[in-house]
C-alpha cells in the first residue's frame, strides 16, 4: 500500500474548507478506484485562524480518521504552515495545496501518474495566465521572476505554484533545510530533482478573499531575493564606488564655482551632493542591514512554528476516559 499525504495550509478558510473537503473526497475515491493500493491522509495546518476554521477541522477529524490537523499558537505564516505539514506528513508521496480551490484537486490523478513510476520526483502546476489579477500585480510578479532569475543561481519558473506532488525523497531533502527565513519557491528549485510542470489557466478563489496583500507579496519577494542571492550586496558595493566618483566630480565643480565667485551656487550644489550621498549610504546600509537581520534571526534558532493543538490532543479532551485506557 502507498500512502499519499495531502498537506493543506489554512488561514481563515471557514468558507472554503467544506467545498475543498467535498471536492477532495471525490478525487481520492476516483484515484483509489483506479489504484486500489493507494491510501490517503489529509493534513490541515491551521495557521492561527481567527474564524471558525479550527472548529471545522475538529469536526472533520472526528468524522473522518483520514483527517489530521495541527493548530498553531498564533499566525506564523504560510511558509511555516507548509513546513509543518511536510514535517508531519507520513506519506510515501506528499502533496501541498491550498484550500481555496485555486489549486484544482482534479490535477492530482495526473500528477500521481507522473511521479508514481519514478520518472519524475515532483509534479507541479504552472500558471500560463494571470486572469483575475490586477495588471499592476501581474506586472510586478513577472518583474520579480525576471530579476530573481538574473541575480540568483537558483532558477524559479515564472508562474510555478506551491501546488506540488512530491516523492518522499524530495520531501526529506526539503526538511533538511530547517532555515527560519523560508522561501519555498526557491527551496523547491534549490534541492533539485526532476520536476514536471503542468500548464493551466489561472483559477480564481471560489469563496472568500485572499489574505495576501500587495505589500505582503512585495515583502515575500524580498525574502526570496535575500534568501537566494547576494547580488544586492554587490550592487551596494558598485553604488558605493559610483557615489565616490560622483562625489569627486561634484567637489571639483564646487571648487570651480567657488573660484568664479559663485558662492551661493556652490553651496547649493554642495548641499545637494551631501543629501544624495547621504541617501545612497543609507540605502546601502539598509541592504547590509537586511542580510544582518536574516543572519541574526537564524542564529536565535527559534522554532519555525509552535503547535497549540492537533487531532490527538482534541480527541483526548473529548474522551478523557478513553485516553487513560
Amino acid at each position: 500500500m502507498k500512502l499519499i499525504s495531502i498537506v493543506v495550509p489554512c488561514y481563515n478558510e471557514e468558507e472554503s474548507l467544506p467545498l475543498f473537503y467535498e471536492e477532495i473526497q471525490k478525487i481520492m475515491k476516483q484515484m483509489q478506484d483506479e489504484h486500489p493500493d493507494l491510501l490517503f491522509e489529509l493534513v490541515f495546518i491551521d495557521d492561527g485562524s481567527r474564524d471558525k476554521t479550527l472548529e471545522i477541522l475538529r469536526s472533520m477529524a472526528l468524522q473522518d480518521k483520514r483527517v489530521r490537523y495541527i493548530s498553531f499558537s498564533r499566525n506564523f505564516g504560510k511558509e511555516a504552515g507548509m513546513y509543518a505539514g511536510l514535517e508531519n506528513a507520513k506519506g510515501d508521496f506528499v502533496v501541498v495545496m491550498d484550500a481555496d480551490l485555486q489549486h484544482p484537486p482534479a490535477f492530482l490523478p495526473r500528477m500521481y501518474n507522473y511521479v508514481k513510476d519514478g520518472e519524475f520526483d515532483c509534479a507541479t502546476t504552472r500558471r500560463v495566465s494571470r486572469q483575475g489579477e490586477s495588471k499592476i500585480r501581474s506586472a510586478f510578479a513577472r518583474l520579480f521572476y525576471k530579476i530573481m532569475n538574473k541575480i540568483s543561481q537558483t532558477e524559479i519558473v515564472d508562474g510555478a505554484q506551491d501546488f506540488r506532488f512530491m516523492t518522499r525523497q524530495m520531501v526529506n531533502s526539503i526538511l533538511e533545510m530547517p532555515e527560519y527565513n523560508r522561501f519555498s519557491k526557491g527551496i523547491f528549485s534549490w534541492v533539485g530533482f526532476k520536476t514536471k510542470y503542468i500548464e493551466y489557466e489561472n483559477v480564481e478563489r471560489q469563496v472568500g478573499t485572499s489574505s495576501w496583500s500587495f505589500w505582503g507579496l512585495f515583502r515575500y519577494s524580498l525574502e526570496g531575493i535575500f534568501a537566494f542571492s547576494t547580488a544586492p550586496l554587490a550592487a551596494a558595493a558598485i553604488l558605493g564606488m559610483l557615489s565616490c566618483l560622483i562625489g569627486l566630480i561634484l567637489f571639483i565643480l564646487w571648487i570651480v564655482q567657488a573660484v568664479g565667485d559663485s558662492i551661493q551656487a556652490a553651496q547649493t550644489g554642495l548641499f545637494c551632493a551631501l543629501f544624495f550621498l547621504g541617501g545612497l549610504q543609507l540605502f546601502c546600509t539598509g541592504i547590509l542591514g537586511q542580510y544582518f537581520a536574516k543572519t541574526y534571526l537564524e542564529t536565535k534558532h527559534r522554532p519555525i512554528y509552535i503547535m497549540r493543538e492537533n487531532e490527538e490532543i482534541y480527541r483526548k479532551r473529548q474522551n478523557p476516559d478513553h485516553a487513560k485506557k
